[in-house]
């Protein structure tokens, strides 16, 4: 029987004004930044009610929102017997910006004096940057058109332009871009692209926004899977919830923000917000602990025969290859904690993975992959071969991705990466030829880095697995080889 404790909405969303605009009004968004919203207005009220957009898709999302006058629920799992049903009325207006009416109304929501905050959750892949080099791609059709149209923007980075712009014009001051996506230095990089993206319009405009616009990093931790139509099924069973916005993650919610917003901000610490000067070390404890592992398993596990992350860490092999991965591959790389801190946020993360209620799919993490690789895998290999230490479950992560995409090529199932179309015509070539196929993927920089193209050895050890892997061998017998060899 499911236990659920109802946590009522205490906002009176008439006597607040929207402070924060949030571009990405997807799930994530919905259980994390808006909950801590709702949690800080329920304390100490402010003009800080958000208004939320999506740029490209899901209308619906927005029609559904705007119908529900943009009430809805967060059912947070603890497991699947003890859940809390929270009513979040943080959320004032949304947009969709598929159309200029809508584009125009987001733009005069980010040109409004109340607004001093805007927030984003758009994935890696929004803000157009090469993940190893972290220079824009000032080739993608998208960045192309902002150039061209700048005033008719269709990506984030160029409606954050033109909003700074209309607001430098009506002598307003500028917002703070707050990145909430999973990447390292989120805020630098938001910054870096939205800077690049500006000097492409203009350079005088570039500078300002150098001078005068916070980038401030932050660390977001939620699991927060996809609603399925089963999973709606089951909230309704569990709670009585019937309703097409309703979200569901985990209990465990983590949100480390640097505290250097110039035009004003909620008071998110009385909501257990970390406000900190430096995110850094937490954020890559979390990239390459949390969602390092949560790439493990959407690879190996998927090809192991497991569907969630809750079944994949059930197998004893699984689970002990995942403790391998952290505490010998990632601790070496964070030395800002302790081992002892180390094995202690390993042994949460374990328990969090085993939250069978959230059934976490691993296809869903698999997304994207190109863009997510190389700061939860890449560059702490990179900083494992420059201590001369080895590296074997994130090779055999690799392997597990390659081989993931010429399953995927093969079924012709979409990957959702911005690299789909190259990365399926490189397996559909050397789909026979596995030296070929992992050396012309091993040489794209705006994956790998070129530490890892010169060497030989590795790439010798990934054809090997990728062989292997292709030819049908057991993944728990290559993890198990992997974690005895300690």
């Amino acid at each position: 029987m499911m236990k659920v404790q109802h946590i009522n909405s205490q906002i009176d969303a008439s006597k607040h004004d929207i402070g924060i605009v949030h571009i990405g009004l997807g799930a994530f968004h919905r259980a994390h930044q808006a909950v801590y919203l709702e949690q800080t207005l329920a304390l100490h009220g402010g003009d800080w009610m958000i208004a939320s957009a999506n740029i490209r898709s899901n209308y619906s999302l927005v029609e559904q929102m705007n119908a529900a006058e943009h009430c809805y629920h967060v059912v947070e799992y603890a497991d699947t017997s003890n859940a809390n049903l929270r009513e979040i009325k943080a959320i004032k207006n949304t947009f969709f910006c598929g159309s200029d009416e809508g584009r125009e109304a987001l733009l005069a929501q980010m040109t409004a004096p109340a607004t001093k905050v805007v927030t984003l959750t758009v994935t890696e892949k929004g803000y157009y940057l090469a993940p190893s080099t972290g220079e824009l791609l000032v080739g993608a059709p998208e960045i192309q058109h902002d150039m061209a149209s700048p005033s008719q923007p269709k990506t984030a980075l160029g409606l954050i332009l033109e909003s700074l712009k209309q607001r430098r014009a009506q002598g307003l001051s500028a917002f703070t871009v707050l990145s909430c996506d999973n990447m390292p230095h989120n805020g630098i990089r938001a910054k870096g692209a939205v800077v690049a993206l500006a000097k492409g319009q203009d350079d005088e405009f570039a500078q300002w926004i150098e001078k005068n616009v916070a980038f401030p990093n932050s660390m977001v931790d939620r699991i927060v899977p996809a609603v399925s139509e089963q999973d709606l099924a089951m909230i309704k069973a569990d709670t009585g919830i019937s309703e097409p916005t309703v979200v569901k993650c985990e209990q465990f919610s983590q949100w480390v923000i640097e505290d250097h917003f110039p035009a004003g901000r909620p008071q998110w610490e009385s909501a257990g917000v970390q406000m900190v000067d430096d995110v850094s070390s937490y954020e890559m404890m979390k990239l390459r602990m949390l969602n390092g592992s949560h790439s493990l398993l959407a690879y190996l596990g998927s090809i192991a025969g497991f569907k969630s992350v809750a079944d994949a860490v059930q197998d004893k092999d699984i689970r002990a290859f995942l403790e391998h991965y952290m505490m010998q591959e990632v601790a070496p790389t964070l030395p800002s904690f302790s081992q002892t801190e180390i094995a202690i946020y390993c042994q949460q993360l374990l328990a969090r993975f085993e939250n069978d209620s959230l059934q976490h799919q691993l296809k869903q993490i698999a997304m994207d992959g190109s863009q997510k690789l190389p700061q939860r895998w890449l560059t702490g290999l990179t900083e494992l071969q420059a201590q001369a230490l080895a590296a074997p479950a994130i090779e055999l992560g690799i392997a597990g991705w390659i081989a993931f995409l010429c399953d995927a090529e093969q079924g012709q199932q979409s990957i959702n990466d911005p690299l789909e179309t190259v990365l399926f015509e490189t397996v559909n070539r050397y789909r026979d030829d596995s030296v070929s196929l992992v050396g012309t993927l091993l040489q794209r920089n705006d994956i790998f880095p070129s530490s890892l193209v010169k060497n030989e050895a590795l790439q010798v050890r990934l054809v090997g697995l990728v062989d292997e892997l292709l030819a049908g061998a057991k993944v728990q017998s290559l993890m198990s080889h992997i974690y005895h060899q300690e």
